[in-house]
């Protein structure tokens, strides 16, 4: 029994009437993120980073040689707005793990590319992070995680 378990007895005592099984799967995916997102950003900041800049460094480190795009690449891979995508790349620029770039290809645009501290920072963090992931799932078999893995999916795929 969890804590969902005793809300929905609670509706089920006070509203018999009412369906309260997605409730209860919603609330316990709601519960579970804010346990994992608090796991993961705890891992992060031991690398000096947080979720959004850790998201810009990992989607230019996971573009490949020579880790660079452009700013609306950025934006495209972590849908903020342009004026919050600046304000990341300010602030990693800011510490040294990211750079502008004139785009060779556009004299009137630019290109965040890693640098060697950027790089040498996403590398340990996202091996972290992994770890950190594998832990955080060490507690389901390899079917219940295929099981897991194969209804979020199907889930998902109805909103994408």
């Amino acid at each position: 029994m969890d804590h969902v378990d005793a809300i929905l007895a609670q509706w089920h005592r006070e509203r018999p009437d009412l369906d309260v099984e997605a409730m209860g799967i919603l609330g316990r995916l709601t519960r579970l993120h804010a346990h994992l997102r608090h796991a993961v950003e705890r891992n992060l900041a031991a690398h000096g980073l947080n979720g959004s800049s850790f998201d810009i460094l990992a989607t230019l480190r996971r573009s490949g040689p020579p880790h660079r795009l452009s700013p609306g690449d950025l934006m495209a891979t972590s849908m903020v707005a342009s004026g919050t995508m600046t304000n990341r790349i300010d602030q990693l620029e800011k510490i040294g793990l990211v750079e502008r770039l004139p785009n060779p290809e556009d004299g009137r645009s630019v290109l965040v590319a890693l640098t060697p501290a950027g790089l040498d920072r996403v590398e340990a963090a996202v091996t972290a992070h992994v770890a950190t992931q594998n832990r955080l799932l060490a507690g389901l078999s390899s079917v219940e995680r295929a099981a897991l893995d194969a209804a979020l999916r199907a889930a998902l795929a109805r909103f994408e």
